[in-house]
């Protein structure tokens, strides 16, 4: 052990006359932690809420739409050209519309969602997310059989339906009769119930074949086709790249420029409790001052002793650094275990439940990430010891023959 660390410790755990300096150094470390504790459990909070938004999002929606000037005549010539694009794993194609879904216990608008039974699946999450049914279903056996329609875990509870069961959809696009324009209104077969896990779309959207979609809806050909990349990172190049490979009468998005809002929100909310949070430690780190300084007065006729025995003035300041950062480092490590240990306790059991229809999800997951956590523990030790710089200072220039005079 060095010298410097010696003494510092010795300060540090002082006894009798001094055990009022060791509690304040106490105090002080315990500031440390609970602030490296609330910061580690806060950035954990938001980053699993964010990554559980876009992991839901993704598996319910595609990675990457794309529209055509006028229309998809031969969506599966388009489809076979869009797979032909180096990072797209899955295509398929879609029809969007509004509908009234009626049973004999409730009534529900929803959005209604034409796809290709053999393609979607490998476009969204869907196939894995069937409680009951299949997506075959949506295809009748024969012509006698009612269209089938898949719902989500939250409007079937609310029609009150399960597999099996019937329904009445109800379409905007109407027919022209004598009595002027008339809803369309066709009898559908509940073909399935699945969970997606986000409330937007188990509660709002219900899915049809994309031959049924096109009769009820009026539209002759897919409204767009989406696509399945296998890095969604790389969903922005993608995107960009299908213009320039196709042609000017391509349109695409990605998912991350029509969810920007969303986590930019998320993103910002973020940075905001963590610089809110950090203040905590800043405070922990003025009670090390005020530790130190204490320290320093106390310990006066000490630091004249060691300068009369030759000790220079860069020893006696990294004395009392030492011990700064002695208290910073111990703070820190009890706040970083112990948030970790939380955020794993928080997520194993789901212990923090929220309203699912607010928040999309049904409870606050607590991811840590090895980035964000080093840099907790780096900023609070550093914080920690640009703290000791101005009583250590104090301490180096402390003159031995002023201390030592009234002894």
């Amino acid at each position: 052990m060095s010298f410097e660390l010696f003494i510092a410790l010795r300060y540090l755990f002082a006894r009798r006359k001094q055990a009022f300096i060791s509690l304040i150094s106490l105090i002080s470390a315990i500031g440390v932690a609970v602030g490296v504790m609330a910061l580690v459990i806060a950035l954990a909070l938001m980053t699993g809420l964010q990554g559980e938004l876009r992991d839901r999002i993704l598996g319910s929606t595609a990675h990457v739409y794309v529209w055509k000037s006028g229309g998809m005549e031969d969506y599966r010539a388009e489809i076979a050209k869009l797979r032909a694009i180096d990072g797209v794993v899955g295509a398929g194609p879609a029809i969007l519309g509004k509908a009234l879904i009626s049973t004999d216990r409730a009534d529900a608008f929803i959005s209604l969602k034409g796809v290709d039974p053999a393609l979607e699946a490998s476009v969204t999450d869907i196939q894995r997310a069937m409680q009951s049914g299949s997506l075959a279903a949506l295809t009748p056996a024969s012509d006698e059989e009612l269209p089938g329609i898949l719902v989500g875990r939250n409007l079937a509870e609310q029609l009150g339906v399960g597999t099996g069961d019937f329904a009445t959809l109800l379409s905007p696009q109407g027919t022209l009769s004598p009595m002027g324009m008339m809803p369309r209104t066709r009898r559908v077969r509940i073909a399935g119930v699945y969970a997606l896990g986000l409330y937007e779309f188990d509660a709002a959207y219900g899915l049809v074949s994309l031959e049924f979609a096109e009769r009820l809806l009026g539209k002759a050909a897919p409204d767009l086709i989406e696509l399945r990349v296998a890095d969604i990172d790389a969903a922005p190049r993608i995107s960009e790249s299908i213009v320039r490979q196709l042609g000017i009468e391509y349109v695409s998005q990605d998912w991350a420029d029509m969810n920007q809002a969303l986590f930019s929100a998320l993103w910002l909310e973020k940075m905001a409790i963590s610089i809110t949070i950090a203040l905590i430690v800043i405070v922990a780190a003025l009670n090390i001052v005020a530790s130190l300084i204490l320290l320093v007065m106390e310990k006066s006729r000490d630091i004249g002793i060691l300068k009369t025995m030759g000790t220079s003035s860069e020893r006696v300041m990294a004395i009392f650094m030492l011990q700064g950062l002695v208290i910073g480092v111990v703070g820190t490590a009890v706040g970083a275990g112990g948030g970790l240990a939380l955020c794993w306790v928080l997520d194993r059991y789901r212990l923090i439940q929220i309203p699912m229809d607010v928040y999309q999800i049904a409870y606050v997951p607590f991811v840590v990430r090895p980035f964000d956590f080093l840099i907790v523990i780096v900023s609070a030790v550093v914080i920690c010891f640009l703290a000791t710089i101005y009583p250590s200072r104090q301490a180096s220039r402390l003159d031995p023959v002023q201390a030592l005079r009234y002894e």
